[in-house]
């Protein structure tokens, strides 16, 4: 068991942030906040990799073995609706899928390994920046990550409403689907509401093709390949008796194929065609490249499970991949490993990811750093060594 006052110190250190996030690629008070606590910790650092992301490095003599842990540090534009001593003051920006833990709980293994005398060999800590616009990972490879900071293999987790408290949830394959961002602009032409046969009207366009949209998955997909198509905001007309000139539509789409964005995509660009010549106006997709999907490998699948398993810690294996997305897939891209799910307990509602009502389980801090030390130390003496 976790020592009670590490326990309360990380409790604190994790509602701290939770009052002060910061949006992707604004985190610099968050990281100097890491940087802080790591000197307190006596552990050693490289900061600004990747703008804001921090690489710590604990090392011990006798083992030339490495293994990467990695954490997320951004927030979400969202406002807070929780009510807590400890909520958001940076309003609009919140919390909500509890990166303030993930951090924290890394902080905590940091602190475990380096009062554990029982191992060898050097554990990277990954603290990484704007994970959920999906440039942070990316970034810290771009700034040499694994080269300046030799690892074999890299882990993660991600905690998760609904699964029982402190339970870890870990399973070969895909794990978490290719996420990406789309942007679709109806253009009209404008002009007064009393008069709408003077006009192209956008706003109806816009709603025929969220409507079309919706037949991608239903018949476009094989129904036995998982995908889904959002739309998750719509921007449009400032007054009631205008049409206005355009319609800007938000949305997001997942698969788990590698290969399947690029043919949904093309069903999308299709209707969205097909939408502007039905009511005479121009349509334009912006698709960006997406993520990928987040794939374990089997050895690291089962090093994280045997980490749990030894704490003592429930687990199961019976997780289905999520259509959520998760930018440490372009880690795993690069080294084996594993992103375990660790539960964050009851999801009523106002309790699940990206929720306004959300809240971090303080409870399962010592489940995830425990476990973090765990996978650390048990992919430092067991499987082969990964020749680079």
């Amino acid at each position: 068991m976790m020592d009670p006052a590490l326990a309360e110190r990380l409790t604190a250190w994790r509602r701290h942030l939770h009052t002060h996030p910061e949006l992707s690629q604004q985190e610099a008070a968050t990281s100097r906040f890491v940087q802080q606590r790591l000197v307190e910790l006596g552990v050693p650092f490289v900061a600004g990799v990747g703008a804001h992301g921090i690489v710590a490095t604990l090392s011990r003599g006798g083992s030339n073995r490495s293994v990467g842990l990695r954490a997320d540090m951004d927030a979400l534009p969202i406002a807070e609706t929780t009510g807590l001593a400890y909520a958001s003051a940076n309003p609009g920006v919140m919390h909500a899928c509890g990166h303030d833990g993930h951090t924290v709980s890394l902080l905590g293994a940091a602190a475990l390994l380096q009062a554990d005398p029982d191992w060898r060999g050097t554990v990277q800590l990954i603290f990484q920046p704007a994970e959920e616009d999906g440039t942070g990972a990316r970034g810290m490879i771009a700034d040499g990550l694994f080269e300046r900071f030799p690892m074999e293999r890299v882990f993660a987790f991600h905690n998760l409403p609904g699964l029982e408290t402190g339970t870890v949830g870990v399973r070969p394959g895909p794990v978490m689907a290719q996420g990406g961002r789309i942007v679709i602009t109806v253009a009209g032409h404008a002009g007064h509401g009393a008069k709408p046969h003077l006009t192209r009207d956008p706003i109806v366009a816009a709603a025929q093709l969220i409507t079309a949209l919706q037949s991608v998955v239903a018949r476009n997909v094989d129904p036995l390949e998982p995908a889904v198509v959002t739309i998750g905001a719509i921007h449009g007309g400032t007054v009631s008796n205008q049409i206005p000139e355009t319609v800007t539509l938000h949305g997001t789409v997942r698969s788990f194929r590698p290969g399947q964005r690029p043919e949904i995509i093309a069903d999308i660009q299709r209707i969205c065609d097909g939408i502007g010549v039905t009511f005479g106006v121009t349509v334009a997709l912006d698709a960006a490249p997406g993520g990928m999907v987040t794939i374990n490998s089997e050895e690291g699948a089962a090093l994280a499970a045997g980490a749990a398993e030894q704490a003592g810690f429930p687990v199961r294996c019976d997780i289905p991949p999520s259509t959520g997305g998760e930018d440490f897939a372009f880690m795993l891209a690069q080294r084996p490993g594993a992103m375990a799910w660790i539960g964050n307990g009851p999801a009523e509602p106002g309790r699940e990811l990206h929720n306004p009502g959300y809240d971090f389980n303080d409870a399962i801090l010592p489940v995830a750093a425990t476990w973090l030390a765990g996978v650390a130390k048990r992919a430092l003496v067991e499987g082969e060594a990964v020749a680079r």
